[in-house]
């Protein structure tokens, strides 16, 4: 069945998976509540009755703010099939953030989790104009809540109504605008229509094996690349599990065995450093066997025809002693992950696709529906480094900077309400621009290299590229985070965020006292190792490259201190604006 709007989702899922018994599954209170498609779907049509009911008409904004549920879902497909346009917004932004974005996408009804949300909202409601109706999931003695409004739909039904208005909306309509950081700081307003998001589950409904059944998510549906997977898990007829936080992750793939989840390389840097401490904290012949494994496993060549015989007989050796092992532990039933929203090492790229589970990475932008390019399952699809062929009938240029560009279904309708920042990211001829660094190799593999703001010129006029320099640096278990910087500078320096669990494991290895993250980074053995490290890396750069100088920060670099984003990136600015007196030394 062909679909034209996102909302058809559901009309192809009921007709080619009438019998799924766990479409969305949310956990609270150590109990799993499995919602089939027959519920999800008359769930879905009673909130869009109770929302025709409260008078949103086609084209209101709708926000959900709220963390990942099945009754996330519910909600976006309701708002969308009256055509109205959802708005998901993170629950951990501040309140200015929200005044911001609420007022300038001019939303008529709200839907929040969470007590310190409702604070926020509360206090701002009087500035906010166009806000008719905020709702709660739960019950929190303040507003009406998630119940009341199925409770109105089953009082107030409108079905006719509802076909009617889903016969009028176009695949070119908006579906949803989604806010991203600006450079400025102020959020812009990604509209995304239905054809943007339809053509990607066209062009992504072949990376996932046809046994593939049971998909774990964990990043926020707030942000573009979970929320379209989470659309492609459900026009495939799979079971969508939503974790109950990062913190139980490990726990809850060994519950469900999922057989599909998207990630990001943080994640899988921290399962790949839990993996590596517990082989090297072993003792004799098994830690010797383990070790051997992994350095066996990071020397993995993804594609078949790269790996020589002998290569095979021992990868087979280290699965019937080691890998099985790993595997079982992680699950065990992995068809794929994908990663996205920052480049994955080499080495993890190859290590986990050794132990068993497929890593294949995405690339794209909230502008870009997102994916522009994903590793694929054809000859060639998938290799460390790069981020596959970009999808079919999306083109890809790149101007002379390097900056890759690309132009296709993908592209989003515009930012709302600025034509004038949306003529300087989408050219006269449809070119949409990144900002982003790369090539595309002698296979069509789109690479990418960094970012094109990101790149500095040191005062001997000498550019790096600090991505580059990063991302080797993070392969350090040592190192959690790291920002390199050096404008106008003589060299490039760094401050470095430590592991702090690595780090407190290997103080009580050496007999050395671990107070606080204050005091041990003035540690002279913990200074000492760090040296170490660094001069390690260091080699890896040319001289105009390397870190001169740097500073261990003891601050835990987080979503809670707003340094990282939801999908665990470093927000640049914010750090050299936070830490602007260390760097200062740090070139005194």
């Amino acid at each position: 069945m062909k679909i034209t709007r996102i909302f058809d989702i559901l009309e192809r899922y009921q007709k080619l998976y009438p019998n799924q018994q766990v479409a969305l599954a949310g956990k609270s209170d150590k109990e799993w509540r499995r919602y089939s498609l027959q519920e999800y779907i008359d769930n879905v049509n009673l909130l869009s009755y109770a929302m025709i009911e409260l008078g949103i008409k086609s084209g209101d904004k709708v926000a959900i703010i709220a963390n990942n549920r099945p009754e996330w879902n519910m909600l976006d497909m309701a708002i969308m099939q009256i055509g109205a346009i959802s708005v998901p917004i993170y629950p951990t932004i501040t309140e200015t953030d929200y005044l911001y974005i609420l007022g300038h996408c001019e939303a008529k009804m709200i839907i929040l989790e969470g007590a310190e949300v409702m604070g926020k909202i509360a206090n701002i409601m009087q500035k906010l104009p166009d806000l008719k109706y905020v709702y709660t999931f739960v019950d929190r003695n303040k507003f009406p809540f998630f119940q009341q409004l199925l409770d109105l739909g089953k009082e107030k039904q409108y079905p006719e109504e509802l076909e009617k208005i889903k016969s009028q909306i176009q695949t070119q309509d908006c579906a949803t605008i989604i806010y991203t950081s600006g450079t400025t700081g102020t959020p812009k307003g990604v509209m995304l229509s239905h054809s943007n998001i339809v053509n990607q589950l066209f062009g992504l409904e072949t990376t996932p094996a046809k046994w593939s059944k049971t998909a774990l998510s964990f990043l926020p549906l707030c942000h573009a690349y979970e929320r379209m997977l989470v659309f492609l898990y459900q026009y495939l007829g799979m079971s969508v599990y939503y974790v109950q936080n990062l913190g139980t992750i490990a726990e809850n793939i060994k519950e469900i065995k999922p057989t599909m989840m998207s990630s990001v390389p943080r994640v899988l840097e921290k399962i790949y450093d839990k993996i590596y401490t517990t082989s090297s904290n072993s003792r004799g012949l098994k830690k010797h066997i383990a070790m051997w494994a992994i350095t066996l496993a990071t020397q993995y060549r993804i594609q078949d025809y790269q790996r020589t015989c002998w290569y095979n007989f021992k990868h087979k050796i280290a699965d019937i002693l080691v890998y099985s092992k790993m595997r079982k532990k992680i699950g065990g039933n992995f068809d794929i992950v994908v990663s996205g929203a920052a480049s994955l090492q080499p080495r993890l790229a190859s290590f986990f696709s050794a132990i068993g589970v497929p890593i294949f990475e995405g690339y794209g932008l909230s502008e870009t529906s997102p994916v522009v390019a994903v590793s694929c399952r054809a000859k060639d699809g998938r290799e460390a480094s790069v981020v596959g062929f970009p999808l079919p009938g999306i083109e890809i240029k790149f101007a002379e900077s390097g900056e890759l560009c690309c132009r296709g279904h993908n592209v989003m309708l515009g930012y709302y309400k600025d034509e004038e920042l949306t003529r300087s990211v989408i050219d006269s001829e449809g070119w949409f621009h990144t900002g982003d660094l790369g090539s595309i190799n002698e296979k069509g593999q789109v690479m990418l290299t960094g970012r094109l703001k990101s790149l500095f010129k040191t005062s001997f006029g000498k550019y790096i590229n600090p991505q580059l320099i990063e991302e080797k640096f993070t392969e350090s278990p040592f190192i959690e985070n790291i920002v390199v910087m050096g404008e106008g500078e003589k060299f490039a320096a760094a401050l470095i965020s430590p592991d702090f669990n690595f780090l407190q494991g290997w103080c009580a290895r050496h007999s050395i006292p671990y107070i606080s993250p204050q005091e041990i980074v003035k540690h002279p053995d913990v200074i000492k190792r760090f040296a170490k490290e660094v001069a390690k890396y260091n080699v890896c750069f040319g001289d105009t490259e390397q870190i001169k100088k740097y500073e261990l920060i003891p601050d835990e670099w987080s979503q809670l201190t707003e340094i990282l984003t939801p999908t665990l990136k470093v927000k640049r600015n914010l750090v050299q604006k936070r830490y602007k007196e260390n760097i200062k030394k740090l070139f005194a």
